[in-house]
């Protein structure tokens, strides 16, 4: 089979999905090319698991201060070459087309009569799950960014409908965890305000990813590189994570059993809906704001929650190579009843019941 894979690289959670099915659809014989659009191609990085990939400019947001800046969105992007790329784009060339959120692949499809199949958080937002910061402009974002006529939402729990756990990228078992090390992501926000935030707790060794350089800043705040790999051995052995309520890196530290915090992107609903469910689950802590004292709180009074997720990369290649490419809620219902939780019975299997 061959198979268009688009990726939205804007951030780095719908890459290190694509990461673990990379090399699933491939061990199953499938022909994959990947496409990436909403970063440009320099600042890609560890990108050898895709081969020969495509990538297109897309359409991305745009930032400031912790809040999508919809007028610098705007102007960001390229409008006629994105047209001009999603009319260039051959996708019948192709025996299945896979969108991630990705907007070339999911409109060329769409545009041609093309099936596309869409796997990712932000097509659980099709059904009643917990949302928030919700209006028109973000309805109508979350619905037509990427659309896909068959489409397989993912969600740390599965709140009564058709949707699957999450797609996980998980580091080995640590031999130790360091009760002072905590892994920090916040890359929307201004790097010197992270460094505000947590310079007064020098009892804790912040490693911090995705602020670009800092000048100054104390001894137990450690600024890192982008480094896929340097990453996943700082997620291994820390005791916690503090980063924005976006969904890949929240759920890979409830499956290590890290405690969480998150800041949500503001005026984003899909980071505001994730902080919502995980307040909502009880599986994280919230900060709305960058502030001390949350922090300070969290960091001496914070539990972690474990959630093992299944193995689901695996059901969904053999789902998307099978052929059949329906929904079944009795499928669905069968990968939710291999999640174990470590404590409390928020959506264990005896709550679990079969979707429709």
């Amino acid at each position: 089979m061959k198979i268009l894979y688009g990726v939205q690289a804007t951030g780095n959670g719908h890459i290190t999905r694509a990461r673990v099915m990379a090399p699933l659809l491939r061990a199953a014989g499938a022909d994959v090319t990947f496409l990436f659009t909403g970063r440009p191609w320099s600042r890609l990085f560890d990108m050898e698991i895709f081969g020969d990939f495509e990538w297109r400019a897309g359409l991305t947001f745009q930032t400031h201060a912790g809040q999508v800046d919809y007028f610098k969105t705007a102007l960001h992007n390229d409008l006629p070459g994105f047209v001009r790329d999603v009319r260039r784009l051959a996708v019948r060339e192709y025996d299945l087309v896979i969108t991630d959120f990705e907007p070339v692949t999911a409109w060329a499809a769409k545009l041609r009569g093309v099936r596309a199949v869409g796997i990712g958080h932000q097509y659980a937002f099709a059904f009643p799950i917990p949302r928030t910061g919700d209006d028109f402009l973000a309805r109508t974002v979350m619905k037509s960014f990427a659309p896909a006529s068959i489409s397989l939402g993912l969600h740390w729990h599965h709140f009564d409908q058709p949707i699957l756990p999450p797609i996980i990228e998980t580091p080995a078992e640590p031999d130790r965890v360091l009760p002072e090390k905590i892994l920090v992501y916040l890359p929307f926000e201004d790097a010197r305000m992270t460094v505000r935030l947590l310079q007064g707790f020098r009892e804790f060794q912040f490693h911090v990813y995705g602020a670009g350089p800092v000048a100054d800043k104390p001894s137990h705040i450690h600024v890192r590189p982008p480094s896929r790999h340097g990453f996943h051995n700082d997620l291994r052995d820390c005791a916690g994570v503090i980063c924005n309520a976006g969904f890949e890196l929240a759920s890979e530290a409830l499956q290590m059993g890290k405690k969480l915090m998150v800041k949500p992107l503001h005026a984003q609903l899909e980071q505001l809906s994730n902080a919502l469910a995980l307040e909502q689950l009880g599986f994280g802590t919230v900060m709305p704001d960058l502030d001390e004292a949350s922090v300070g709180f969290w960091l001496k009074h914070g539990q972690a929650r474990r959630v093992v997720y299944p193995r689901v990369a695996e059901a969904v290649v053999e789902w998307l190579l099978g052929g059949d490419l329906r929904v079944d809620p009795l499928w669905v219902a069968s990968v939710w009843e291999r999640v174990v939780y470590s404590a409390g019975d928020v959506a264990g299997p005896a709550q679990l019941r079969k979707f429709g």
